[in-house]
């Protein structure tokens, strides 16, 4: 009886150390990303806010490349690529449901910011 439970522990044990040994080996193998500065520095403004309506506008100090929209569990509702990338854009939804969004603004040298947006229903 003893020798099986130390067998049974000692399998839980080298399982147990094997699955923290692999999470541990993912964690250090994945590829770090470098964000650009001015990415994160770029004054970006998107109003009205909250939305009420179905559209609101985007500017930027910088040249907006393109333009994504999810919903919170990351289902696209809007997606636009502009061919002469601009500064002001404005984005009009088609019929959106009230809730949080992301916004995911791709500038002309390929660095990206994610903003959030709430938008309500129009009273």
């Amino acid at each position: 009886m003893k020798k099986s439970l130390l067998f049974i522990l000692f399998i839980l044990v080298s399982v147990t150390l094997n699955a923290q040994k692999d999470t541990v080996n993912f964690a250090f193998n994945q590829e770090q990303k470098s964000y650009s500065s001015d990415a994160l520095n770029a004054t970006i403004s998107i109003y009205p806010v909250p939305v009420r309506e179905n559209y609101f506008t985007i500017r930027c100090d910088k040249d907006i490349s393109s333009v994504k929209i999810t919903n919170i569990i990351g289902q696209d509702i809007y997606r636009s690529q502009y061919n002469d990338p601009q500064t002001i854009t404005k984005i009009i939804l088609d019929n959106p449901k009230r809730g949080m969004y992301l916004v995911a603004i791709t500038f002309g040298d390929g660095s990206r910011v994610v903003k959030k947006i709430m938008i309500e229903q129009a009273e």
